[in-house]
């Protein structure tokens, strides 16, 4: 199939009349419905909004390539079109796009398509030919330059083979995988410029590509032992536990397209870190889809939230926690701490709208975002709290979702109206309804007989929920249970402003990383060299109250590590309530412990857990046999 077989004259739009992104993408949208490239234009949309979402396609170089594989296209077909003004398109180099080329894939098992796609997305790597494609005037003056370029072009196989010098052992020799969401414009060209700037660079280098048609030129275990390092350029999943004990650099894709020598330059210098995989608690693909099918949805809309909100979440409270340090030395009047207050209050006002807005974005991309957003602003003046604010989140999402389908069958002429009227005016006014009414009293009750009884609980029964929380801390180190600890403690510090279970749950942090540092130093004969090397950085990460430190041990000697780090964490958290330990600001390890009330009760609580952890796992472990 020949690029121009797929670049029909017909569709092109030479002239386009939108300007900004969004019309833009109708108005191409618009034209393949015309000539029947489509038959339904919203699933298609979804689609190619969808894609936008996870990255923009806006290539830079004044080149966007929006794409969608979906079964509401007819016939494969890319349409071209250009704009003589440029459109802000939130490209990769903030640079307006003159050049498109919408792409349309049919869902099915005929991919033959793909490689003429991957041979256009590799022709817009070439400057004159982006040049010669600015100057086209007419629909055949594009097709004639395509024509022109693919008798000129080397065929692929002898492409890979210039690239891929398999018996030089003089050359530095990397490995790279590179794969977007579609797996059709971005993987191909993160493929091309990788081994372009790798020539270039007097490197040898051989790219497994991951596109919509399967995994291509696929990288054995040879090619793998040999590599100096591996490039993963991917936007989405790829198999990375044959990369264990490699140098791996992880980026999204993107910057496989517009980084390639810096990621060059760290793979030959092994400027990245040693991949730690374990084939033994890995599941396997079947296994993953039936567990996440659900869960796996919600976890990832609540993580959207959560990630969104942690800025707030803990630049507020670190500035917040300093203007207590001045209110003590200067006085509640200093116009100092009033600065600092309310600066870390005012961001502190965000945390619950933030929170439910990106989640109702997740699960129902932008239009859920604005409706969400004011739920979460109702919860908060509603007093519902964090939690209340979590749920409204959930119920704006899928409120514009359950529009989104009513909407559906409205005639193709009202399509504009939808993200700019319908689902604005009918999701804030549905997901007002239910958190006015429902929502709202509800939880308000609830947030305030949970904060009741935090306040009344007696030490004995304090200690024993620190120590909970601080042992969820360590059981999966930055997964849900860590995140539902950590969230539970943020929720009680921002309807009350106690920072007690904030303690708990630094300290139970803090200790997994801090104890394994603290266990290859004190038990180097338990460690290989690699480990104790990695150990010592633990040092910093357990400091700074970064958990995920402690990652690569766990994910190698999960029985051991994971087993020890909750006993150890258990016990920092348990006693940071038995000595009425409280820390004013979510997040920042040693450099807020001056902050906290108990600062030198919280460090024992830190130093014991950590110790006993440490001893644990010291003595647990097997001695390394050379």
């Amino acid at each position: 199939m020949a690029v121009t077989d797929l670049l029909r004259k017909d569709i092109m739009i030479m002239d386009l009349k939108s300007t900004d992104k969004q019309s833009v993408i109708e108005e191409m949208i618009n034209n393949l419905h015309k000539y029947r490239v489509i038959n339904d234009v919203d699933t298609f949309k979804e689609a190619i909004l969808n894609r936008e979402a996870q990255s923009s396609t806006g290539l830079g170089d004044g080149i966007a390539m929006p794409h969608a594989k979906t079964s509401s296209v007819n016939e494969p077909a890319v349409l071209f079109a250009k704009s003589s003004q440029g459109i802000d398109y939130d490209s990769l180099d903030g640079q307006p796009a003159h050049l498109f080329f919408m792409i349309a894939v049919p869902d099915g098992n005929n991919d033959t398509h793909l490689q003429t796609l991957a041979s256009l997305s590799k022709l817009l790597m070439e400057p004159t030919f982006v040049e010669k494609l600015n100057a086209a005037s007419t629909p055949e003056d594009v097709q004639q330059l395509f024509l022109n370029e693919a008798e000129e072009n080397t065929p692929k196989e002898e492409i890979q083979k210039d690239n891929f010098q398999n018996d030089s052992n003089e050359r530095p020799f990397v490995v790279a995988v590179t794969a977007c969401p579609t797996g059709i414009a971005h993987t191909f060209m993160a493929e091309d410029a990788l081994k372009k700037q790798a020539k270039k660079m007097n490197i040898d280098i051989k790219v497994e590509t991951n596109g919509s048609d399967g995994a291509k030129n696929k990288l054995t275990s040879d090619d793998i032992k040999r590599a100096n390092a591996v490039i993963v350029a991917a936007s989405k999943k790829v198999e990375m536990e044959r990369f264990n004990g490699k140098h791996v650099i992880e980026r999204p894709v993107s910057d496989g397209i517009k980084k390639t020598e810096e990621l060059l330059t760290k793979a030959i210098n092994q400027d990245a870190p040693v991949y730690q995989g374990s084939s033994s608690s890995s599941k396997s693909e079947n296994e993953e889809n039936q567990s996440t099918s659900v869960w796996g949805k919600i976890y990832k809309d609540l993580m959207n939230g959560i990630s969104h909100m942690l800025p707030f979440v803990i630049g507020g409270g670190i500035i917040m926690a300093i203007s207590f340090l001045f209110e003590s030395v200067l006085g509640s009047e200093s116009e100092i701490f009033s600065f600092l207050n309310d600066l870390g209050g005012s961001a502190f006002n965000f945390l619950i709208p933030i929170l439910a807005g990106y989640i109702a974005m997740s699960i129902a991309d932008r239009p859920g975002l604005m409706p969400g957003m004011v739920a979460g602003l109702l919860a908060f003046n509603s007093d519902a709290g964090f939690i209340g604010g979590l749920v409204g989140g959930f119920l704006a999402g899928y409120i514009v979702v359950g529009l989104k389908y009513v909407f559906k069958g409205l005639p193709r002429s009202l399509d504009g109206l939808k993200p700019i009227l319908l689902y604005p005016v009918f999701g804030l006014f549905f997901t007002g309804l239910f958190m006015y009414f429902i929502i709202g009293p509800i939880f308000s009750g609830l947030n305030g007989l949970m904060v009741d009884f935090l306040q009344g609980l007696g030490t004995g029964n304090a200690v024993i929920l620190g120590a909970l929380l601080g042992g969820m801390m360590a059981i999966d180190m930055g997964g849900p249970f860590n995140k539902a600890a950590y969230t539970f403690s943020i929720g009680i510090f921002t309807s009350t402003g106690d920072g007690s279970l904030m303690a708990a749950v630094m300290a139970g942090g803090m200790v997994p990383p801090l104890a394994i540092a603290v266990a290859t130093t004190l038990f180097k004969n338990k460690f290989d060299e690699a480990e104790r090397k990695s150990g010592v950085t633990n040092y910093v990460m357990g400091l700074s109250f970064i958990t995920e430190g402690a990652i690569p041990f766990a994910a190698a000697d999960p029985l051991r590590v994971i087993g020890s780090s909750v006993i150890g964490a258990a016990i920092a958290g348990g006693l940071t309530q038995f000595w009425n330990s409280a820390i004013p600001a979510p997040h920042g390890g040693i450099f807020v412990i001056p902050l906290a009330e108990g600062p030198l009760f919280f460090l024992l609580s830190l130093i014991i857990g950590t110790i006993i952890t440490a001893i644990i796992l010291g003595f647990w472990r097997k001695p390394v046999t050379k």
